[in-house]
């Protein structure tokens, strides 16, 4: 299931072959070879290296970013220096938004849409990226995902990724990016630890249902418990949602849905099982890939 969604589009109709994803832990780095297999790079951070939010700045060991950039993208990228860039849903802001009808014409519709988030963001919208997608389009209301990020953090990214030698092209929040390399079109129910942010989301038949992202507590006997209240009013979203009840959890982030299960320490519910939303990477992968960081430059390279 492919969500292509971006929230600031190179001038291609294409995705590059080259993708990477920043994360508070890490920076893992992906590139398509001839016949569809990717081969993958892991590079770790520092702790605290980045602190994603959506105003002010993000890194705080620039310098140690950029030298885990530039090692995983070297490890792959071959000649290749045009990338798609994933990056933390912390740094992000995606709203699901209701409107009565939107233009078909992305010109007339975008000016519509900023004017909705004036009093939704706590950033100025003139100089944020802005992107939207319509997921549902009834008689009477049009369903629509935006995704929207400060000027100035948006710059930050950018210009880490340009200061490694290469040119960032579409940049896509790590769990829009992710639900793309859903192993169904089915409806799914996703969650992402990404540093000390937890997004759940829910999804069927190519369109977005949930995207909740939330900070995380730093106490860690309190981690389990909050984790489980996380997926309890996820679960029941999708319940009342989709009538039904979820069977299985996609897990993304360290230590993938083994760390995930291990925190939560038999709190969550019993009948719900925990998987990997990308199970491993794929051949070809360079040294030892920790379990849940290849799910968001899968999804980035997707087509």
């Amino acid at each position: 299931m492919a969500i292509p969604f971006r929230i600031l589009s190179a001038n291609t109709n294409s995705r590059p072959a080259l993708a990477c994803e920043i994360t508070p832990e890490s920076v893992t780095a992906a590139r398509l070879q001839k016949g569809g297999e990717a081969v993958m790079s892991f590079t770790p951070l520092s702790p605290g290296a980045l602190r994603p939010v959506l105003t002010g700045e993000n890194f705080q060991d620039r310098v140690a970013v950029e030298i885990a950039l530039k090692k995983a993208l070297d490890d792959v990228s071959a000649r290749e220096k045009h990338l798609t860039l994933v990056v933390p849903d912390a740094a992000v802001r995606v709203i699901m938004l209701d409107f009565d009808t939107l233009p078909a014409k992305t010109q007339e519709a975008l000016p519509i849409v900023r004017f909705r988030l004036r009093k939704l963001l706590p950033f100025e919208v003139e100089d944020a990226a802005v992107s939207y997608q319509l997921m549902h389009q009834g008689p009477e209301q049009a369903h629509v995902l935006v995704t929207a990020m400060a000027g100035p953090v948006r710059a930050e990214y950018e210009s880490v990724v340009r200061a490694a030698g290469y040119e960032p092209g579409v940049l896509l929040p790590s769990t829009i990016a992710s639900v793309a390399a859903l192993p169904t079109s089915e409806a799914a129910l996703v969650v992402n630890r990404n540093g000390q942010w937890l997004t759940t989301a829910i999804t069927s038949g190519g369109e977005l249902l949930l995207h909740r992202t939330q900070e995380l507590t730093t106490n860690a006997a309190l981690l389990g418990e909050e984790l489980a209240q996380c997926v309890i009013v996820a679960r029941a979203y999708f319940e009342d949602t989709l009538n039904r009840v979820p069977e299985v959890i996609y897990c993304v982030g360290p230590g993938g849905a083994q760390e995930f299960d291990r925190v939560l320490g038999g709190i969550g519910e019993a009948d719900l099982r925990v998987r990997d939303l990308v199970s491993g990477p794929a051949m070809g992968t360079m040294g030892t890939m920790p379990r849940g960081l290849a799910a968001g430059v899968t999804g980035a390279l997707a087509s």
